[in-house]
């Protein structure tokens, strides 16, 4: 599924890698335990998460994570932003539960990781 079709149907406002929303992702992950996430091997993954800090983020950039999606309508701060942007990881804000963007995606065809 593309970012694009993902951030349209969890009404996400995309923050960061706006360049990006042609890109696909197979599967999602939800944590807010980072060190569940580098646990995970796997490619085309969005990562849901309301931890809002700059470890998210370096985080998915150790995981070769290109999207992250901040759930339960976090504000990123510009630190996350130029982060972000440097890394080319797409940023969406989500104004929805991680419970209910993961039923959402799901319901879509998004593929659990586990």
């Amino acid at each position: 599924m593309k970012i694009k079709e993902i951030a349209n149907l969890i009404k996400g406002t995309v923050v960061s890698g706006i360049e990006n929303l042609e890109n696909s992702v197979d599967m999602d992950f939800a944590s807010d335990l980072m060190s569940d996430v580098l646990t995970v091997k796997t490619d085309n993954l969005v990562l849901l998460t309301g931890l809002v800090n700059v470890q998210a983020i370096r985080t998915a950039e150790m995981s070769d994570i290109s999207c992250v999606v901040f759930v339960r309508n976090k504000k990123v701060t510009d630190d996350m932003i130029r982060i972000a942007k440097e890394n080319k990881i797409t940023i969406i804000q989500s104004p929805f539960s991680m419970f209910k963007v993961s039923g959402i995606l799901f319901s879509a065809g998004i593929k659990p990781v586990f």
